[in-house]
């Protein structure tokens, strides 16, 4: 009898539960969104909420079909700390809550990039990481940190309420600073520094493994959301990687060894599975630069117009160059002050001219994350609102000068997670057997370069002149 997989994406303002045959058809989907509680610097959100939101979605679904087994992915670094009896002592705080930014540094201080890098993978120590935050806790609520029995992340805590098991993923501890990015398994001098023990963490498990049962639903560990979404997007071995065009922009791809660490270093890899690693690169405005162009600019015009006048342009744009740099940038170089730029504009530039600039400037941009990462590459899953432009697909296309394809499913981080539960119970016999049977393929762009070759190098001189501005 086939099996149904629930893969449930918990994202940091909404929940997104899917059910999937064992061929990948999705039978069931439903959502749920929830609004942070904000207080100056302190972004939090109450644990026992966190569930309340999880079982009241996806029982809408469990009371209806038959489930086998369920993998939850979930955000990552956001932090949850329970007492003696499994209650919480505090709300979670949330991953982008930065209260932790003096421990971030004299964490930094104590052990240098250098080391953390490679102890954990990680370039950086940002304050809304795990590490940070229970030293936080110590410095600051004392009484808290005192009374502590267990530190769990939000995947991690959900399980310990649905098998009263304390487990968790690898996957996810891939950004706590607890995790020795090589081994899979805590490290004691960090422990050490936080003054804690390897009691108050989960057993670390690798991706889709049982680790209990819930209402005759077996249970499986899953991922970051972001792995969960690549796994779920067939990006399983090297030689394929994904792009993300939404609000932000995230290109993902993986590979087998750790990059070399060197001053200056911005791409962690993050754990997949032992000798396999995802590497992240991503900018915080993509598709908001063109929704923003389209709010203030292009009144009255959806998507599918703004694509239509776009296509009239030639490929350059006709000298038109945009920088989508509205929030700053964070990689390659991190510039916190750099702006949104049009650039070159003459009589003859249309509205079409401003959409395409802006279409080929976040195509750009994932050509030098592709560049900077220096993996090979034959193919790219193209994923998120952008995904859904032909227009915006083609130059992606003709930019890299690499095969891009579309998927039919595209709540990937939940089909990701089924995949886990799957691998789990023994539906499929890995990942990568999993995506070959239920991953499809929608659509396949794969357009001649040579034109944008030229373009795209005078497009980064340009950018390298105004940059230098800011």
């Amino acid at each position: 009898m086939s099996k149904n997989l629930l893969g449930v994406d918990f994202g940091t303002t909404a929940l997104k539960a899917c059910l999937f045959d064992e061929q990948g058809n999705c039978l069931a989907e439903e959502s749920a969104q929830y609004k942070l509680i904000t207080e100056g610097e302190f972004i939090e959100f109450s644990a026992d909420e966190f569930f309340r939101v999880f079982t009241e979605t996806v029982g809408k679904i469990t009371d209806k079909f038959k489930v086998d087994a369920m993998a939850i992915d979930t955000q990552g670094e956001t932090l949850i700390v329970l007492d003696k009896c499994g209650k919480p002592l505090m709300n979670a705080i949330i991953w982008l809550d930065n209260r932790a930014e003096k421990e971030a540094e004299d964490m930094q201080k104590t052990f240098g990039i250098k080391k953390i890098y490679e102890l954990t993978g990680q370039a950086e120590i940002p304050a809304g990481y795990p590490a940070p935050k229970i030293k936080w806790l110590k410095n600051n609520r004392p009484e808290i940190f005192e009374r502590a029995d267990k530190f769990l992340l939000l995947e991690d805590y959900i399980i310990y309420r649905l098998t009263g098991k304390f487990e968790a993923s690898r996957s996810l501890y891939s950004s706590s600073l607890l995790m020795d990015i090589k081994t899979g398994e805590y490290i004691p001098e960090i422990l050490d520094y936080l003054e804690i023990t390897k009691d108050q963490l989960p057993t670390l498990n690798e991706s889709g493994v049982v680790v209990g049962e819930y209402n005759g639903i077996k249970v499986v560990t899953s991922a970051l959301d972001q792995i969960a979404g690549i796994t779920g997007a067939g990006v399983v071995e090297e030689g394929v990687m994904s792009e993300t065009t939404g609000t932000a922009l995230a290109v993902c791809a993986l590979t087998n060894k750790i990059p070399e660490y060197y001053e200056g270093l911005k791409v962690s890899p993050y754990y997949v599975k032992k000798g396999t690693y995802c590497l992240l690169m991503w900018a915080p405005t993509a598709g908001a630069m063109l929704e923003w162009f389209k709010r203030g600019f292009c009144e009255g015009l959806d998507y599918g117009k703004l694509n239509e006048i776009a296509e009239c342009v030639p490929a350059g744009s006709e000298g038109l160059v945009a920088l989508p740099h509205l929030c700053g940038t964070v990689m390659p170089e991190n510039n916190p002050n750099a702006k949104g730029v049009f650039f070159g504009m003459e009589m003859k530039h249309t509205r079409g001219h401003f959409v395409r600039a802006i279409m080929e400037s976040v195509a750009y941009m994932i050509k030098e994350y592709v560049d900077f990462m220096n993996v090979p590459v034959e193919e790219i899953r193209s994923m998120g609102g952008g995904a859904k432009s032909k227009l915006w697909c083609n130059i992606k296309s003709s930019v890299l000068d690499k095969r891009v394809v579309t998927l039919k499913q595209n709540e990937t981080a939940c089909l990701g997670s089924a995949m886990f539960a799957g691998v789990g119970i023994g539906v499929f016999d890995s990942v990568k057997s999993a995506s070959e049977k239920i991953v499809s393929i929608d659509k396949t762009y794969k357009a001649d370069g040579g034109e944008y070759n030229k373009i795209y190098c005078e497009y980064k001189q340009t950018e390298k002149k105004i940059m230098q501005i800011f």
